[in-house]
């Protein structure tokens, strides 16, 4: 079965407050539903139209599974506390296998 990804491209972080907030609920959130975070911030080489501002990747072991998550009371808490506090690029994506 194939895995599901979380990738999240920051454009811009206008709130560092609201981003702390997100990221103390969206971490339980995501450890409930079973991801497991590969990259978050660090080192950045930006190609094309690339953005360099922050980088997460987050596997799952399964599209439904990053799906559901993503839906889940507990991670939408934490969508709430970000609300207005940065701009992303956020996508689910199923793995090749």
């Amino acid at each position: 079965m194939p895995k599901g990804y979380w990738v999240s491209v920051y454009r811009t972080i206008s709130n560092p407050e609201k981003l702390a907030a997100y990221n103390e609920l969206a971490r339980p959130a995501v450890k409930a539903g079973g991801g497991r975070t590969l990259v978050r911030g660090g080192r950045v080489v930006a190609h094309d139209a690339g953005i360099a501002e922050r980088t997460v990747l987050v596997e799952f072991d399964s599209f439904e599974q990053a799906v559901a998550t993503h839906e889940s009371a507990a991670y939408q808490k934490a969508l709430a506390a970000l609300s207005g506090g940065v701009e992303r690029d956020f996508r689910i994506v199923e793995g090749l296998d």
